[in-house]
């Protein structure tokens, strides 16, 4: 065994792995990565087809982000957030050119799970005595005691089990088309799933906020019907509640739009993004409100905050991630890569029977594998996700990336969110190694004839 073996050996054993039993796991190492590609230790090339945790928006190895952050460092690369820097400032004043502009004071921290934690504490406080918030099923929204209560997939299980959650949070129908919950077609089903917030609110009583994912990230890329934010708005209105919008995944030209709320022109009292905010090459996170939640905050205490808030080496990367952001947009490459890879996505679910939905928007898809298409028997659930099995989308993602195609498995679907750099060449060289890899689903899967269902094209 090699010396660098020896070593990520070691270090597998010593470091804790995400979300994983701990037996078994080794590190792949990786050892340099530049545009859509990284490169293992013995020099084996990797098409980064998830943009990492779909966080890497604009590559690897973007030069104009990496020198803001060079020379920060050679500047000042530490301040306590009570004073301010160059870089905070310009900070906030490059993200007032990409925000809605009612989005106009801005709390600064290091991930979007501590991004959601602030945004609880901001809501518990405006609207005492009311502390509940809504979240839904299919929910992602981080790893602290907060943020992991209102995510809905199963991780929240072992929190909970862990006695790690806190109280108070209620959830919500999806806007789940695919599987609807209410078992009703689109436009039939008149979005009873964003219709029965309003019930839900009236029956709990106490309840201070909503939080959504725009499109739903880690678990499915949902994209709602084009009635389902207005609706859930009004009923936040109508019952004085805030409407927090978690852009963690769905921020920063990812879905088309800087921010995908956009897409509804429906404004969150709050909205909670990272990940792209730095182009990921800084622990970055933002808390966005509006003029009246920061004015509850003018004469009550903001009681939150932490030794790296406003961290300026974080935040230096920011106007820089902007520009090159726009800069990417405004070519046209993203709108035209956008339109292309929807075709190219669509033909490759038609093609492969283990493809029940396809679904997205821009450069953020979700393929979700089934066994049998018309009765859209799973392969897993999401009971299954923890449980040891060898889940179908882990088998189909690792047989892709022993193809040189990294794509990230969830339980249920495929994550296919490239960076916003890729080409549409670039797009067909990685569908042809996906297209390989879903064979070992189809071998799997019932051929009953029905096509592939395609649930956003209601968008139309």
């Amino acid at each position: 065994m090699s010396d660098l073996a020896t070593r990520v050996t070691e270090y597998s054993v010593h470091s804790y792995h995400t979300w994983s039993r701990q037996k078994g796991w080794k590190a792949l190492f990786i050892k340099d990565a530049e545009g859509i590609y990284f490169y293992d230790d013995k020099g084996k090339r990797y098409i980064d087809f998830s943009s990492q945790l779909m966080c890497s928006n604009l590559g690897h190895k973007n030069k104009a982000v990496i020198e803001a952050i060079v020379k920060q460092a050679e500047k000042l690369p530490y301040m306590m957030p009570g004073f301010t820097t160059d870089a905070v400032v310009e900070a906030v004043e490059a993200l007032q050119t990409v925000m809605p502009k009612q989005l106009s004071k801005f709390f600064f921290s290091t991930s979007g799970t501590e991004a959601n934690e602030a945004a609880v504490k901001m809501v518990r406080q405006c609207r005492f005595p009311a502390y509940k918030i809504i979240s839904r099923y299919r929910a992602y929204h981080g790893s602290t005691a907060a943020s992991i209560t209102l995510t809905g997939d199963p991780r929240r299980w072992y929190a909970e089990q862990a006695r790690c959650t806190v109280e108070g949070v209620r959830f919500a129908p999806d806007n789940y088309c695919y599987r609807c919950p209410f078992e009703l077609s689109y436009p039939q089903c008149n979005v009873q799933c964003a219709r029965y917030v309003d019930y839900m609110i009236r029956e709990e009583g106490n309840v201070a906020a909503m939080i959504v994912e725009p499109v739903v990230g880690t678990n499915g890329r949902m994209v709602p019907p084009p009635e389902y934010f207005p609706i859930l708005r009004k009923a936040c209105d109508d019952h004085h509640m805030l409407l927090i919008a978690d852009e963690v995944m769905s921020g920063w030209f990812r879905t088309g739009k800087p921010f995908a709320m956009e897409h509804w022109n429906v404004l969150p009292d709050i909205l909670t993004t990272a990940k792209g905010a730095s182009a990921a090459y800084t622990p970055l996170a933002i808390t966005a409100t509006t003029d009246a939640v920061a004015g509850f905050f003018e004469n009550e205490v903001f009681c939150h905050g932490h030794t790296y808030a406003f961290h300026p080496l974080a935040a230096a990367a920011i106007p820089a991630a902007i520009k090159e952001l726009k800069k990417v947009v405004d070519s046209g490459l993203t709108d035209r890569v956008a339109t292309h890879l929807k075709k190219k996505l669509y033909e490759l679910a038609d093609k492969h029977i283990c493809v029940g939905d396809v679904r997205g928007i821009g450069h953020f898809w979700g393929f979700e594998l089934v066994k049998n298409r018309k009765t859209k028997e799973p392969f897993d659930t999401k009971a299954d996700k923890f449980s040891g099995k060898a889940l179908m989308t882990g088998r189909v993602s690792g047989d892709a990336m022993s193809r040189g195609l990294y794509i990230s498995p969830w339980y249920d679907t495929l994550v296919v969110a490239p960076p916003l750099i890729i080409t549409e060449s670039q797009v067909d060289e990685a569908l042809s190694i996906l297209d390989k890899s879903l064979e070992i689903a189809d071998k799997e899967a019932v051929d009953t004839g029905v096509p592939a269902s395609h649930s956003t094209e209601y968008r139309k």
